[in-house]
């Protein structure tokens, strides 16, 4: 079964992976786990309390299909956890990786979007990390971006983000782009 695991930390922005978690659980049956730092309990933004499935310290890529992580101000802090060698290790398997929001920071700092076409909430906001060198790859758009098993999402692309990581799983199709857009539908201008 495919496994997908969403890295959350306290204070986590849970609208951002809440579209493709209830999907790939509920409509495409996914094994949809969540992991923290240390395992621990954590609390949205919006107040929502998970216990993670796992501890962020025990995962190794052959433990799931894919791997995402949440945004929050946590990757803005001195408080982000480093998924540096995970995020590599991940990256080198060959599994998919989706950052949305603040979590790309995480792969900033990891090196991973260097020289590979990514977005962010702006190039400004990943320029805080002193050893992101990706700036000529960054991709200035409302829509998420996937390249060499990536996705990266501004925090307002919660919808495109769901499509990319499905797409990246073989997922995609005439369900999916009926259900995107739906989402899109709200968006259009009136006629």
């Amino acid at each position: 079964m495919t496994t997908i695991i969403n890295i959350l930390t306290d204070r986590y922005a849970d609208w951002e992976c809440a579209l493709a978690m209830a999907a790939g659980r509920s409509f495409y049956g996914l094994n949809v786990l969540t992991a923290s730092p240390g395992g621990l309990p954590v609390t949205s933004s919006g107040g929502l309390k998970v216990k993670p499935d796992r501890a962020v310290e025990d995962l190794s890529p052959a433990d799931f299909d894919l791997l995402l992580v949440n945004g929050g101000d946590i990757w803005e802090s001195e408080d982000a956890p480093d998924l540096s060698t995970l995020l590599f290790n991940t990256h080198s398997a060959g599994k998919p990786i989706g950052a949305i929001c603040g979590a790309t920071l995480a792969l900033a700092r990891a090196g991973l979007l260097d020289r590979t076409a990514h977005t962010s909430n702006s190039l400004e906001f990943l320029q805080q990390v002193p050893a992101y060198k990706g700036a000529d790859h960054y991709r200035q758009t409302a829509s998420a971006v996937s390249d060499d098993k990536l996705v990266t999402a501004a925090g307002t692309a919660p919808v495109t983000f769901m499509r990319e990581i499905f797409q990246l799983l073989g997922k995609g199709g005439p369900e999916l782009d009926w259900y995107i857009a739906q989402h899109a539908a709200e968006h259009q201008a009136a006629a």
